[in-house]
């Protein structure tokens, strides 16, 4: 990897913008107990194995969340519904809030591997530490699925372009334009 060409590297600015043309779940990622707890806004949340149930998220370490994953070596994925942008925005900490604080603005419960989960999120995943691997500011976490929570009665929160959207305005603004 060293050896990468010149013309190889992209500026960051040029990649952040093409990453933004990807639209995802937005999901939550809680971890902690109690007033130690904290978490953090992704959208960097994928599926890697049915065979043992497990999945990928990506964090900065220089988040506040990366002590307490270190610390807990267990979370919760939390994929968000259509109406939870005010939970998205919490853990994004675009509202100032930091640690236990992000909580204050929804309801939640314990799962059993002590985190907390948020009450009408589309889907809940319990998860268990396996394996975090460090590549340059972010760390690449495997998270062993222990518990599984969905709910089908809602649409997801989407993240596109800078701004969430709801599958279903997308879907009547596409109705409209034809």
């Amino acid at each position: 990897m060293d050896n990468l060409s010149p013309q190889a590297v992209v500026e960051q600015s040029t990649f952040k913008l093409s990453m933004r043309q990807l639209a995802g779940a937005v999901s939550v990622i809680t971890v902690g107990e109690h007033n130690d707890r904290t978490g953090f806004t992704a959208t960097s949340v994928s599926s890697l194995s049915a065979e043992v149930p497990s999945l990928i998220v990506s964090v900065n370490r220089a988040s506040s969340s990366w002590p307490a994953l270190e610390k807990y070596r267990r979370f919760c994925v939390n994929v968000l519904s259509s109406g939870q942008e005010d939970v998205a925005q919490s853990f994004a900490g675009f509202d100032g809030r930091r640690g236990a604080e992000r909580y204050a603005c929804a309801q939640w419960y314990r799962l059993s591997t002590g985190t907390s989960a948020l009450k009408d999120a589309l889907t809940v995943l319990d998860c268990e530490l396996e394996a975090a691997f460090n590549h340059h500011s972010h760390a690449i976490l495997i998270g062993r699925v222990c518990a599984i929570e969905t709910r089908e009665d809602v649409e997801p929160l989407l993240y596109w372009r800078g701004g969430y959207r709801r599958l279903h305005s997308s879907i009547q603004v596409e109705r409209a334009q034809a």
